[in-house]
């Protein structure tokens, strides 16, 4: 169903991708963010679940710019390397390469983004700063606090665990209160990653109630 495709960022960077496309004519196009372990099994998985949904589904490699085709799994080790990339991020770089994935789809309709843990960040950030976007979608960002007084330009969903060891409830209350137009949910017991069943930390229960309520915003602001 998916492929490994190249974009051009605009300071002309090529980079990796991987694009789904549905078996039929697609309801939109939804752009994937990546976890701190590059778009590995788990990334590839969500665009291939969206693609089954029937959207245009393409997550970026953001990492290339640092170690290309960098993909991790979730071990102790493996997760104390890729911690590497975040230790001082690049986000302008980052929001580039994520505007370079929107712009590939565009011709789609509407785009969407959904992004997890780091992805969750950068999803929250597109909605504030990136153009041509509809809707997002960010699960567990622990850079949102920072965020909070940036306003989406687009209708915003984000999904936080309760006991998330590295996102404070207290961080959650404080961009309920800065952002009272952003939906937010808790999802009660679920800790950080709760939504990739390859992490020892997966919340099948908090899992299966927040995709269905990804998949309805994305429903709703998406339709062409």
């Amino acid at each position: 169903m998916g492929k490994d495709i190249k974009l051009t960022a605009s300071d002309n960077l090529r980079f990796s991708a991987y694009r789904a496309d549905p078996n039929s004519a697609p309801k939109a196009a939804i752009v994937v963010i990546q976890e701190i372990f590059g778009v590995n099994h788990h990334i590839r998985a969500v665009c291939d679940r969206l693609a089954g949904e029937g959207y245009v589904a393409i997550a970026p490699s953001i990492f290339d710019r640092i170690e290309p085709n960098f993909t991790s799994g979730y071990s102790p080790d493996e997760i104390a390397v890729a911690r590497k990339f975040v230790s001082n991020p690049d986000w302008a770089a980052m929001l580039r390469d994520t505007q370079a994935a929107i712009d590939a789809v565009r011709d789609v309709g509407p785009v969407g983004i959904i992004g997890f843990c780091l992805g969750g960040s950068i999803a929250y950030a597109a909605a504030t700063k990136l153009s041509g976007l509809s809707a997002a979608v960010g699960y567990y960002g622990g850079a949102i606090a920072r965020f909070a007084d940036d306003k989406p330009q687009v209708p915003t969903q984000l999904h936080f665990g309760e006991k998330d060891a590295s996102i404070p409830l207290s961080d959650v209350d404080m961009i309920r209160t800065k952002r009272p137009e952003v939906e937010i949910h808790v999802y009660p017991g679920a800790q950080h990653g709760f939504h990739c069943d390859e992490r020892a930390s997966y919340d099948k229960k908090s899992a299966e109630i927040a995709w269905p309520r990804s998949l309805a915003f994305f429903a709703k602001h998406l339709s062409k």
